[in-house]
């Protein structure tokens, strides 16, 4: 007679599960890095495997959303006329500047993740595409991809070409250095429009005149919060 196998104690299974399913997130978080900049070159393949909605794999995503959101929002505020005006105060300093644009950036990437995100789920909807919003905040994301590099390009140019002279008004620049900043950097925030537009267009699967009227409702909504306040 065969001795039957050992019983296996439902706590050492669970934990055999559970490590397993930890190696199944970072071996998907590894691969989520790896994409991450292939969305500049390969975006459909990368609009095209959001799309997916096991939770392991939504999972994996948050570390790159969340680098992406910190850099776009980085990138944003150095295009606002208020960075262009911080050494005005005689007690900011380079270390005080560099401080208040990652603050800075950090609740500016935050704030528009989750207005932007909402907006352009809202307006997905309006198209006809029933995914959740949480798809709609992950295209978002990984569409602001240039905006997030785009520091890389505005800040060498700020300050090789206009020194400290770029952030106080009235500078050496007379204002022709911000218009150029700022130009470059809009050339990235036209970039990550294509690439949101291109993102409706393969996670939701909308045709483009569904993109173009997602695109056109989420400028809508956007416009309405930007105006709401003066209005009150």
């Amino acid at each position: 007679m065969s001795t039957p196998p050992p019983r296996v104690k439902p706590g050492v299974s669970a934990d055999a599960e559970a490590a397993g399913r930890r190696d199944a997130v970072r071996e998907a978080e590894r691969r989520w890095w790896r994409r991450t900049p292939r969305v500049l070159w390969r975006p459909r393949e990368v609009f095209t495997a959001l799309a997916e909605d096991d939770e392991d794999d939504v999972v994996a995503r948050q570390e790159p959303i969340l680098a992406i959101v910190l850099l776009a929002g980085i990138g944003g505020i150095l295009l606002t006329p208020a960075w262009g005006t911080l050494f005005d105060d005689s007690s900011v300093d380079w270390l005080v500047l560099a401080v208040v644009t990652f603050v800075g950036g950090l609740f500016y990437g935050a704030f528009g993740y989750l207005l932007l995100g909402i907006a352009v789920w809202l307006g997905a909807r309006g198209a006809g595409a029933t995914e959740p919003a949480r798809q709609a905040r992950h295209v978002l994301a990984f569409s602001v991809v240039p905006l997030a590099l785009s520091p890389l390009v505005t800040v060498p140019v700020a300050l090789v070409a206009y020194g400290s002279d770029f952030f106080r008004s009235g500078g050496a620049d007379d204002g022709a250095g911000r218009a150029v900043v700022v130009g470059l950097g809009l050339a990235f925030v036209a970039w990550s429009a294509g690439l949101l537009a291109l993102g409706l267009r393969t996670t939701y699967r909308l045709p483009w005149r569904g993109v173009v009227g997602a695109l056109a409702l989420s400028a809508v909504l956007v416009a309405a919060f930007a105006v709401l306040p003066s209005a009150l």
